[in-house]
């Protein structure tokens, strides 16, 4: 089989990894990711917003299925476009895509489908009435452009935002500049509790979970510094997370499931990869938003642990047949290394080395993100993410102490988060909610 993998940063390496064990892999990158171009059997550096491109690269290899990495293509409409020329895809419609790249759809969605875990909210096109709503507002809240901003689009009063004033004068910067392409803005109440990550295969009838992952969005050490796309996860054996019981699992997957009905009914069946993250609070699991694709890191996270054909799954997605899948029974650990002083940095172009063999022996994975291999065959880096990396192991502290000893291996201008799932960092974790449940 033949699959077509769109992207090129680490969520696509481990995605491509993992549909190399069973079939035959293709690239189309915006720049070249050297895990991505290793494994493939062929692939193609260009415009992945280019769909007349890549139906030429699809066409000329013959390839039938796709399987879409990043957000910006399924917001443009790439599915509907490969799918007008014979071509199926993992990953949802335009429309179906909504429920990540419109918020002010995903709220409104769950308003009148009446779907647990929401909050209260408000989607605003005029100012005076968004400033107006948080002036009436007696708690401190939330603001969120409602398309797509790289992950780096909300601001939260008490982080990001000194108070509501200050959450106000972001609101204006919002609609200056149409953040997100739209003139509009989605105010939350703000949740307290602990963020986690739940994705899931899907068929748009049938909805199979993954294990629980968490992120650490925060740049620096102690979750400080500006929100990025993520420096880190880490997924527990039992598949749940040290904080999140089972119950709280069963009830964050139930509405995952009666979101994809909900969509199924407003829009198009929903077909992929759906990413849900939550809080959980004192009142339980609520909906922070959701995410038309994988996670980036936490897909490294899962994949690592996946014990099934991604390839058949794949198939089976895209036909409307998706029966069953199965994970490991281990605990992963993932670290993303980035450009010195990011997201703020002036080492782009720099040359970073990797020891791949060394890194391996320890029994530790690499996946290249943001990433290129110029024309000597040496890795730059860019001014985003480098190079996430992941070990696997029967504890979190095992493969956490690995995933460190992993690191060293990588010179460079570059910098990691050393205490992403450190023992210390999650029982601050059990104890932050042990206080909020209390």
């Amino acid at each position: 089989m033949k699959i077509l993998v769109i992207g090129s940063g680490a969520r696509e390496h481990a995605i491509a990894k993992a549909l190399d064990k069973t079939a035959d892999v293709y690239t189309y990158m915006g720049k070249k990711n050297p895990g991505l171009a290793k494994i493939s059997k062929k692939c193609c550096v260009g415009d992945e917003s280019n769909f007349d491109n890549i139906i030429k690269f699809a066409k000329s290899n013959d390839i039938k299925m796709a399987f879409i990495g990043p957000e910006a293509p399924l917001e443009k409409g790439i599915v509907d476009t490969l799918a007008d020329v014979g071509i199926c895809s993992v990953g949802p419609t335009r429309k179906a895509a909504q429920i990540e790249t419109n918020k002010a759809f995903m709220r409104k969605l769950f308003e009148d489908y009446n779907i647990g875990g929401s909050v209260k909210y408000g989607t605003f096109y005029d100012l005076k009435e968004a400033c107006d709503f948080i002036d009436t507002f007696d708690e401190a809240v939330v603001v969120k452009p409602i398309g797509l901003t790289g992950g780096k689009g909300v601001k939260i009063v008490g982080d990001q935002l000194a108070d509501n004033d200050e959450a106000k004068k972001y609101v204006k910067e919002i609609f200056e500049t149409k953040m997100g392409g739209f003139e509009g803005v989605v105010i939350e109440e703000l949740l307290v509790g602990e963020e986690y990550t739940i994705q899931a295969f899907t068929d748009g009838c049938t909805l199979i979970p993954m294990p629980a992952a968490q992120d650490h969005p925060h740049a620096f050490e102690g979750n400080t510094g500006p929100i990025t796309g993520g420096m880190g996860s880490y997924s527990d054996k039992n598949h749940l997370l040290p904080f999140l019981s089972k119950e709280d699992y069963d009830k964050s997957v139930q509405i995952m499931k009666d979101t994809i009905d909900a969509i199924r009914k407003e829009a198009e069946p929903y077909k992929g990869i759906l990413y849900g993250q939550f809080m959980l609070t004192k009142d339980g699991p609520k909906v922070i938003e959701y995410n038309a694709r994988f996670g980036d890191p936490e897909s490294m996270n899962v994949l690592s642990i996946f014990n099934y054909d991604l390839a058949k799954v794949s198939k089976q997605i895209v036909e409307g047949k998706l029966d069953q899948v199965s994970f490991k029974n281990q605990a992963s650990v993932c670290k993303y290394v980035v450009p010195e002083n990011y997201p703020n940095t002036k080492a782009a172009d720099t040359i970073i080395k990797v020891d791949e063999d060394k890194i391996n022996d320890l029994g530790a994975q690499i996946y290249y993100a943001a990433v290129y291999q110029d024309d000597n065959d040496d890795i730059r880096l860019t001014s985003s993410r480098a190079i996430g990396v992941l070990a696997v192991d029967d504890t979190i502290e095992a493969a956490e102490k690995t995933c460190e000893k992993a690191i060293s291996y990588i010179e460079g201008e570059v910098y990691h988060r050393s205490d992403v799932a450190t023992t210390k960092l999650l029982n601050e974790k059990i104890e932050h909610m042990k206080e909020v449940k209390s």
